[in-house]
């Protein structure tokens, strides 16, 4: 098959467990521009966290595309266009926070530019998911009234025993509102109904006349079971979850041990 597009999970995926691009996978991505390809990086990040990593890769200059927050929004490298968009109800937001501040230990988060916004208490994977963006964490006593501005996601971080008591208890109460699921185990991601990795690929597909047959689609956590079942050519790392292992077509080395490169080499040279 002669794959025209590579979309790329970023942590756990596209860098190493040091949160770094080595020079060798970063080497064969610019190439495979050079020869045409398009590359994807989609991410549950902010675009601020995605932005880095897009211009050691030239994305601007081959015209890739950053997918951030899971799919709910798709940015044209190039030309800084957003080429899809979804935003929360803003009626959600309230519950949410009030649900979520029952739960011993939890914060809930935002994103407002190079900012993260902390609703409850940062703890530690409040400072993880800050670690991972570089983006600084600014807590929010009045997180509710805050967020005047479109939300395209919240996060709710903490203890993975007390998410699994927290998910189906939002999930059942706005089921067809909202899409709610774990991207990690300490990690809970509320999106717009519908929104995930690989309902926005495929509207990034049709806008440039591309097919799913045409896609690779590389990853290893919950949230990217979506686009790997969609994709022509679905990957899962060596070091991905069992579940999404289930789900893919190849199982590439893990992201110590440059996975993306061997990707590129087994399926696009």
């Amino acid at each position: 098959m002669d794959y025209q597009m590579l979309v790329l999970d970023l942590d756990g995926t596209l860098t190493n467990s040091r949160k770094e691009l080595t020079e060798p996978t970063k080497q064969a991505l610019i190439e495979i521009q050079e020869e045409g390809k398009k590359v994807v990086l989609a991410s549950g990040r902010p675009i601020n966290g995605i932005v880095p990593l897009a211009e050691k890769l030239n994305l601007s200059k081959y015209g890739g595309y950053m997918l951030s927050f899971n799919g709910a929004r798709i940015t044209q490298c190039s030309t800084g266009e957003i080429v899809y968009n979804r935003t929360l109800p803003a009626d959600v937001i309230a519950p949410i926070y009030e649900i979520t501040s029952t739960y011993p230990g939890l914060d809930i988060l935002t994103y407002d530019g190079d900012q993260i916004l902390s609703g409850i208490a940062s703890n530690e994977y409040t400072e993880k998911e800050s670690f991972i963006n570089k983006m600084e964490i600014v807590q929010v006593p009045d997180f509710v009234s805050r967020l005047t501005f479109p939300v395209n996601k919240l996060l709710i971080a903490g203890e993975p025993s007390i998410l699994e008591e927290l998910m189906p208890h939002l999930q059942q109460k706005f089921h067809k509102l909202l899409n709610i699921y774990r991207s990690e185990p300490f990690f809970l991601e509320i999106m717009p109904q519908n929104i995930d990795k690989a309902y926005s690929l495929q509207k990034l597909l049709n806008s440039i006349g591309l097919t799913a047959d045409s896609m690779i689609c590389c990853g290893d956590g919950f949230n990217d079971i979506s686009m790997i079942e969609y994709a022509g050519l679905g990957v899962a790392m060596e070091n991905a979850q069992p579940i999404v292992k289930e789900t893919a077509d190849f199982i590439t080395k893990s992201n110590d041990e440059d996975g993306i490169l061997h990707v590129i080499n087994t399926f696009l040279r």
